[in-house]
């Protein structure tokens, strides 16, 4: 199946998985929110097929700035919906992968492998995964 993203569709795909990095970077601010933010970074750009392709390009247009990190969740949560919405519409397959890929890198920046992460990872965590099962 033959899958076409626009620009803005494009776009969606990155402030969702970048925002859901920077949100779990966010949530972990007592550790090491770099640390967690190169974890779940380089857990994204692992990722294969278009949504790797989308998420390799250059990150033009993604704005994650926000003051405060309800603010970040107000336009990355729906980001995470949208995002998945468009993908099952066109290709559930490219859809499962985004999902996977989303899911590896927040659990690479909550760095589940060394052990049991902190509440407040294991709570924005939850709210991303519900994100994405929203669509």
């Amino acid at each position: 199946m033959s899958i076409t993203l626009t620009d803005q569709d494009k776009l969606t795909l990155r402030t969702a998985a970048y925002g859901a990095v920077t949100l779990m970077a966010a949530a972990g601010a007592a550790g090491s929110p770099h640390k967690i933010a190169t974890d779940g970074t380089i857990a994204l750009y692992s990722a294969t097929g278009l949504v790797g392709h989308v998420l390799s390009e250059k990150s033009k247009g993604v704005k994650l700035n926000d003051k405060s990190v309800a603010g970040l969740a107000d336009r990355v949560l729906p980001a995470l919906t949208a995002a998945m919405s468009l993908l099952k519409q066109q290709d559930p397959a490219e859809a499962d992968n985004f999902r996977g890929a989303v899911v590896i890198a927040i659990d690479a920046a909550a760095r589940t492998h060394q052990g049991r992460p902190s509440p407040t990872l294991v709570e924005m965590a939850n709210k991303i995964t519900e994100a994405l099962d929203a669509a």
